[in-house]
């Protein structure tokens, strides 16, 4: 599933008998290469809830369900990898995000799509607020 198929669904509990919201993003630890967290709003001017990925029951193409809405302890910067520059160690410009491909049961990031063409996600070593950073190969 891509990241852009992700954005716009809506979050549903369980049980699909309550719209929680809307998906807003999803939040990535870029050296576990796993999707971390499920960012959504119920509405404009409400604030954006933030899930482990742990409490994503199903996703599919029509809605993802969600487990029991606990937010977590500790929530993670929301840095969003669509649109995000990627850098390499060195900082040599590698282009754009312009999607991801990952599998919605694990939250496994398995491919990044670029202005400049596909990478590996085992070559992701962290996203800040600049740029997500690659290694080089």
């Amino acid at each position: 599933m891509l990241f852009t198929e992700v954005r716009g669904l809506p979050v549903l509990s369980a049980d699909g008998d309550r719209r929680l919201g809307t998906v807003t993003s999803l939040t990535v630890d870029a050296p576990a290469g796993l999707v971390s967290h499920l960012r959504f709003r119920a509405g404009r001017l409400r604030g954006e809830t933030v899930l482990p990925w742990e409490a994503v029951r199903s996703l599919g193409t029509g809605a993802v369900r969600v487990g029991p809405v606990t937010p977590p302890d500790a929530v993670p910067p929301g840095h969003d990898l669509l649109g995000r520059r990627v850098l390499t160690e060195a900082g040599v410009e590698r282009g754009t995000v312009l999607d991801v491909a990952f599998d919605p049961g694990s939250g496994r990031v398995l491919a990044l799509f670029t202005t400049r063409g596909e990478l590996s996600a085992g070559r992701m070593t962290g996203l800040g607020d600049h740029a997500l950073v690659v290694r080089t190969d």
